[in-house]
């Protein structure tokens, strides 16, 4: 067994479980706003305070980086980890204050489904994320759900944008909708790059 003089700073991974709970909540934040879309300006408010906190916590973790000796996982996986987690939460930030902008009057079904498979792959991570200092069992179940999600969404983000073009739709709304259609797709391509990096680290370490 190797042993290290200088102790590895575990407070990573409290910092990463802080993050998939910020994400896993903006995720359901996402989706009450498709779900009930009164009082849509505040939840959108509410999704865009989540985001603030996902920086703040970004910028906790590059602190930390720039000033720990060892640290429990590769830097690049830290950083990469914590980046993408921001992604998420960037792009389903984006997608709320889209439909504020476009003064959207309410949500398609499409949108509402690609909520969905959000709020569960942002559920899913959380799990993963905070099983991975103990490198817990079930991580291999949340990669092979996660990517299962992504799967359903690449389905639900096709016949969304093949949708916008069956009927008699203004040319304005078919751009609007499928800005928030493809920011929508990308949040959750972004939950597969979070599983993906998650599975590196646990191979790496295993």
């Amino acid at each position: 067994m190797r042993f290290s003089l200088v102790p590895k700073e575990h407070r990573y991974f409290s910092i990463f479980s802080e993050m998939g709970a910020n994400v896993e909540a903006a995720g359901k934040l996402l989706l009450e706003l498709m779900e009930d879309y009164s009082e849509a300006k505040s939840k959108t408010r509410s999704i865009l305070e989540h985001e603030h906190v996902g920086d703040k916590l970004v910028h906790d973790i590059v602190k930390r980086l720039n000033s720990t000796f060892v640290t429990p996982l590769d830097r690049e996986d830290i950083y990469d980890l914590a980046a993408t987690l921001d992604e998420i939460l960037d792009n389903i930030e984006a997608a709320a204050d889209m439909m504020m902008l476009y003064r959207i009057a309410e949500p398609t079904e499409y949108a509402h489904e690609q909520a969905k498979v959000i709020a569960k792959a942002t559920a899913t991570l959380r799990g993963g994320i905070d099983g991975l200092e103990k490198r817990s069992d079930d991580l291999r179940d949340c990669f092979i759900e996660v990517n299962r999600l992504e799967n359903d969404g690449d389905r639900i983000g096709r016949e969304a944008i093949a949708g916008l073009f069956d009927g008699d739709m203004k040319a304005t709304d078919i751009i609007k909708w499928k800005d928030v259609y493809e920011t929508l797709e990308s949040a959750i391509d972004e939950c597969e790059h979070v599983a993906n990096i998650i599975e590196s680290i646990v191979l790496k370490h295993a």
